[in-house]
Parts: C-alpha cells; sequence; structure tokens
C-alpha cells in the first residue's frame, strides 16, 4: 500500500502508454489527464466503511473485478461530464476521436488508472495491511509481493515524479514529431 503521491504516480507511469499506442499527441494527454485521478479508486472503501461497517480496506474493492465494475459502470458519466466540458470550454476542443467515443474511452481510463492502484498496493500490502486478494473470486488467496515499504517518501514521490517526467518525455517525443 503505498500513498495518494505513489498512487497516483502508479497511474500516471501506466497511463503513459497511451503516448505510445494512441494516434495523436491530444488524444493521449486527454486520456492521461481524464485517468489519473482514477487512480485512487479502490481506496473508496477507506470512505464507505464508515457507512457500511462490514467494507475493510483492501477487501473486494481492491480487486480486478471491482475495478471493471467501476469501469463500467463511471465510463458514461465520466464520457458525460467530458462532453458538457468540451461544450462550455471553446480552447479545450476534445479530439473528435474521443466525442465519437467516449464512453469506451473514459471507460478504459478509469480502468487502467484503477487496475495501477490494485498493482501498487500488492507491491506493498502486508508490511501493515492486510494482503490484496486481486484476482477474487477466481483466486481467493493473498497476494502481496511486498517490495515497497508503506509510506516510503522516496518510492511514493519516486512514482509521482517518474510518472510525470515519463508523461512529460512522452508529450516531447510525441509533439516533435
Amino acid at each position: 500500500m503505498v500513498d495518494v503521491s505513489g498512487h497516483l504516480g502508479m497511474a500516471l507511469l501506466w497511463l503513459a502508454g497511451a503516448w505510445v499506442v494512441v494516434e495523436d499527441a491530444r488524444t493521449a494527454a486527454t486520456f492521461v489527464l481524464v485517468g489519473v485521478p482514477f487512480g485512487m479508486l479502490p481506496d473508496v472503501d477507506l470512505y464507505l466503511r464508515y457507512v457500511l461497517p462490514t467494507v475493510k480496506h483492501h477487501g473486494v474493492f481492491h480487486t480486478v473485478l471491482a475495478v471493471v465494475a467501476f469501469a463500467v459502470v463511471l465510463a458514461p458519466v465520466v464520457a458525460f461530464a467530458l462532453r458538457a466540458l468540451d461544450a462550455r470550454v471553446d480552447d479545450l476542443a476534445l479530439p473528435e476521436r474521443v466525442r465519437d467515443d467516449a464512453t469506451r474511452f473514459a471507460g478504459v481510463a478509469v480502468l487502467v488508472a484503477g487496475l495501477a492502484h490494485v498493482f501498487a498496493d500488492t507491491l506493498s500490502a502486508p508490511d501493515k495491511a492486510e494482503a490484496l486478494e486481486p484476482f477474487w473470486p477466481l483466486y481467493p488467496h493473498p497476494l502481496g509481493i511486498d517490495v515497497v515499504y508503506y509510506d516510503d517518501p522516496l518510492v511514493n514521490y519516486g512514482l509521482l515524479v517518474g510518472g510525470v517526467v515519463l508523461n512529460v518525455a512522452l508529450w516531447q517525443w510525441r509533439t516533435s514529431r
């Protein structure tokens, strides 16, 4: 389990693949910017446990299944928000490809960032929290690699800086071609 900076950094690292896969830099930048906030998505359990006492941190919300469900549910909401923002902000001008397929675009961005969170927690979960069962219900056993100490500022800020630097470098690469 890494902290917020580490989770956002891991999301940035995972979302950076868009710079290589997507055809134009504007679409790639939009994908990264839409996805990065969802790098914190599985930690919704930290808030839900106050409403539903049976919810535990690193429980069902830290599974691939939950992240996929979140992506399916949130995709139309995020797509609606993107289209609404595009209609109101003249300079935004979403790429046509994003506008035409905003639901799938948003769903993939949410999915990638959410999976990055689960992966990051798998790297460090056993030191201070229970190990995750990321493949539940298919593989209902704890899985923790324990290579990162929770709250290690070098790791957390390193992930964040690494994610920002990688995205800026790939943006430079894409826009200079």
